[in-house]
């Protein structure tokens, strides 16, 4: 690999309409805003519950500016750009680029690394495309630097940071409204604590051009979904008109004694990313929905692990999140119940929240077989079209919320 992850830092998202987004994720979501950078030509809020931390960027209302390529440019004159983040407000957009997208998009996601310098030089020699060169933004609490690479996949960016000398509560630039942003505050009826997925949306047949690009350059490793998961195929839902092909990866951390899997046991958890694409000849479906409104491929959705999905579930019903309700048949379906009580679940408190439950959906690496059989589930929200794209995930008393990211199929 070229450039070695250490952890998922932030997922940015660029609206046009940043208090409405804050209103949901605060109000529906118990998102907590713990850090802001206002200025005259850029409005930046974050937003943290446990270590999932969503940088909503509001969008000009003028059409964005392509961002440019400038790898070749600042290979020839490698300078490093710095500057003190009482310096950022000429600065549109800190620690990410804006979009040419007409619609709110997902469209960044930030990984920490140890030396953004070499990962820039490593990934240029490997004709990665850069739309920030290595950046060094400082305050009081000491510099961050960073950079910013165009992903193979539709309007996807991935800003490299580097925080290891830093000693500040989030990033330069930002002012800090409460400190450590809530994320030790444990929430018992919504405890959300990490990202546990990212789903990308692509055309048929992309997939494995995505899949080779992601592993080449940041060592991502294929996993299995379930047992049924094909390692060259993936995961294929082909029933009652709809065809999806899903296929699993994440990222690996490494150490001196070698490439180690992340677990949901250490301290960093670790996230999925998914590559969903549709089959022919089986209907529209959410990914076909996706690719038309957002007009590129992108980040469909993003999944949140909560630790109690059925209070999570509840908490977010209570506060107006409505919730897809699967067929009344799939809770009577034969050996089902036994399969929900077996996981510790009333079969009833499950089918008033519309949480679906699934077996083996939580793998390691082409290993269908490890560690024993995990029990996980989701619910599908019936969102209006303001809200569209919520859902729920859920496994042994814990599990993920999928987030809807930008446009998201009905």
């Amino acid at each position: 690999m070229a450039a070695y992850l250490s952890r998922l830092h932030h997922i940015s998202l660029h609206v046009s309409n940043a208090d409405k987004l804050a209103k949901t994720l605060v109000d529906k979501f118990r998102f907590n805003l713990f850090a802001t950078r206002l200025s005259g030509r850029s409005r930046q809020l974050a937003f943290r519950k446990g270590a999932a931390v969503f940088v909503v960027n509001e969008r000009p209302n003028q059409g964005g500016v392509e961002p440019q390529d400038i790898t070749g440019e600042w290979a020839q004159d490698p300078r490093r750009v710095r500057v003190r983040s009482s310096q950022c407000n000429a600065t549109r957009c800190l620690y990410d680029v804006s979009p040419h997208n007409a619609v709110d998009t997902v469209s960044n996601v930030c990984f920490e690394v140890e030396d953004v310098e070499r990962s820039f030089r490593a990934l240029s020699h490997l004709g990665c495309r850069f739309l920030v060169p290595p950046t060094t933004v400082e305050d009081e609490g000491g510099p961050v630097t960073y950079s910013v690479l165009k992903s193979i996949v539709g309007n996807v960016c991935h800003t490299l940071i580097d925080k290891t000398k830093y000693e500040g509560e989030f990033l330069p630039g930002f002012d800090v409204r409460v400190p450590d942003g809530g994320s030790g505050d444990e929430d018992p009826s919504c405890p959300i604590t990490h990202f546990d997925h990212i789903t990308y949306a692509c055309p048929r047949k992309a997939t494995h051009r995505a899949m080779s690009w992601y592993q080449e350059l940041f060592g991502f490793r294929r996993f299995l979904i379930d047992s049924s998961d094909d390692v060259d195929e993936g995961f294929v839902i082909n029933q009652e008109g709809i065809g999806l092909r899903l296929t699993a990866m994440e990222y690996w951390k490494c150490s001196e004694a070698g490439v180690l899997l992340p677990s949901a046991d250490e301290r960093e958890p670790d996230c999925k990313f998914v590559i969903a694409e549709s089959l022919p000849k089986q209907g529209r479906n959410q990914v076909d929905t996706f690719l038309e409104q957002h007009r590129s491929p992108g980040i469909q959705h993003i999944g949140l692990y909560t630790k109690n999905i059925v209070s999570t579930a509840h908490a977010m019903a209570e506060a107006g999140v409505q919730f897809f309700s699967p067929p009344p048949a799939y809770y009577t379906e034969v050996g089902k119940q036994q399969e929900m009580e077996e996981a510790g679940h009333n079969p009833q408190m499950l089918a008033q929240h519309g949480i679906l439950l699934d077996t083996d959906l939580h793998r390691g690496p082409l290993s269908p077989a490890a560690s024993g059989e995990r029990r996980r589930g989701h619910v599908l929200p019936g969102a209006d079209r303001e809200e569209r794209g919520h859902g729920l995930w859920r496994g042994e008393h814990q599990g993920a919320v999928e987030v809807g990211a930008g446009v998201h199929g009905e």
